[in-house]
């Protein structure tokens, strides 16, 4: 695909091709991740790095050293989602119910891939710290949060740290950059209407919660249009309604369930600030009472500004400009890689993972990794390992 692919990575190709397909036929949702983290030890191990495992929970953080230099981060996650894979494809999931879906087994074996070619050269002088994170899809909480708890960055400083993720609908051998605000931040609100029940052929003596939580669900969509900016990203969206089981009983309550996103902070408070005025007026204005509880997720997902420009031009050197996306569109998913940009600086960048037509987006259960992105991948990661932390010097 690119002459750029480094001749030790063209070497182990197939190798960790086929650790790609065994991770994604044996898939591990958050926190769980022990054969993960077993196959992920044995190959560290055996190329030389230091291991610390048990950050996080599952976490595992591999420390290489040559010289005295600069201390440079590369994370991979390693979760799995509760999907059930319809790919057909000879490496498919072997679990019900759960999939790579989302392509953390192909960073896993990118990853991989870099540090055994990283181990084997050592062209560059200081500390890399290869972070094999739990958790990023945040089930049971998100492993990016739980590892600094566990004093991620206290126990392994790093001057700068970098992440990758697979993007379909972006042709391969392109990688995908954007300084400032990339994802946005998610939270989940859960709105409790509670009015007071009755029977559904005497309306006149209740306080309807459905009717409320209708009307509720309509009012909301005007805090976007007309309380965020116009030039500002934000999304509401309602995705349960939750009440009554009778056609001839209004229930006592009913339940709204929303996913609120956005991509400035000052934008997510006011989202946070009008949901929970609304709510409670609206519901007043029916004769009920609405109590709204939040549930904070990530937080914005910031590039640092000279770091991403500094690779980002490292890329277009190394690939040509046209292989480049220098200013990606900003991400209304959400990673929680963004905890760590908060406390270190760094940068968050896409791999393209195909743009034909039985490409599909990622959390579908028709997805898969292309593996053929694998080799640029793996060694834009050494080319930058290098590039950041300079040659190595004898003395």
């Amino acid at each position: 695909m690119h002459n750029a692919i480094l001749p030790g990575i063209l070497r182990i190709n197939d190798e960790m091709v086929a650790l790609r397909r065994q991770l994604h036929a044996h898939p591990e949702l958050g926190f769980e991740e022990f054969n993960t983290r077993r196959l992920v030890m044995e190959k560290l191990q055996g190329w030389g790095y230091q291991l610390t495992e048990g950050i996080g929970g599952t976490g595992v953080v591999a420390t290489l050293q040559c010289g005295r230099g600069p201390t440079i981060g590369l994370r991979a996650d390693m979760d799995a989602l509760p999907i059930q894979e319809e790919t057909g494809l000879p490496w498919a999931s072997q679990i019900d119910g759960k999939m790579h879906a989302c392509g953390h087994d192909g960073h896993t074996a990118i990853l991989l891939a870099a540090a055994c070619e990283l181990a084997r050269s050592r062209r560059f002088a200081g500390t890399l710290h290869l972070i094999f994170q739990p958790a990023e899809e945040g089930h049971g909480g998100s492993g990016a949060k739980r590892m600094l708890d566990d004093g991620l960055f206290r126990r392994f400083p790093c001057d700068a740290i970098f992440a990758l993720h697979n993007m379909p609908g972006i042709p391969l051998g392109k990688l995908g950059f954007r300084a400032g605000a990339f994802m946005a931040s998610t939270d989940t609100i859960t709105i409790l209407i509670h009015g007071t029940g009755g029977h559904g052929a005497m309306p006149q003596r209740a306080v309807d919660p459905v009717v409320v939580a209708a009307s509720l669900v309509l009012a909301l969509q005007t805090i976007v249009s007309r309380n965020v900016p116009p030039l500002e990203t934000a999304v509401l969206t309602v995705g349960a309604i939750l009440a009554g089981e009778a056609a001839n009983v209004i229930p006592a309550s009913a339940e709204l369930r929303l996913t609120v996103r956005a991509l400035n902070p000052a934008v997510r408070e006011l989202l946070h600030q009008r949901i929970h005025q609304l709510a409670e007026q609206h519901a007043a204005g029916f004769g009920a009472r609405a109590e709204v509880q939040f549930q904070h997720g990530y937080p914005v997902l910031v590039n640092d500004d000279v770091i991403t420009q500094q690779a980002m031009l490292l890329a277009s050197e190394w690939l040509g400009a046209g292989n480049v996306i220098a200013d990606l569109a900003p991400l209304t998913g959400s990673e929680d890689f963004a905890y760590w940009l908060e406390q270190v600086p760094g940068c968050y960048f896409i791999v393209g993972n195909g743009d034909g037509d039985g490409g599909c987006m990622v959390h579908n259960p028709g997805y898969d990794f292309n593996d053929e992105a694998l080799p640029l991948a793996a060694s834009f990661w050494v080319r930058l390992v290098e590039h950041w932390l300079g040659p190595a010097t004898t003395a």
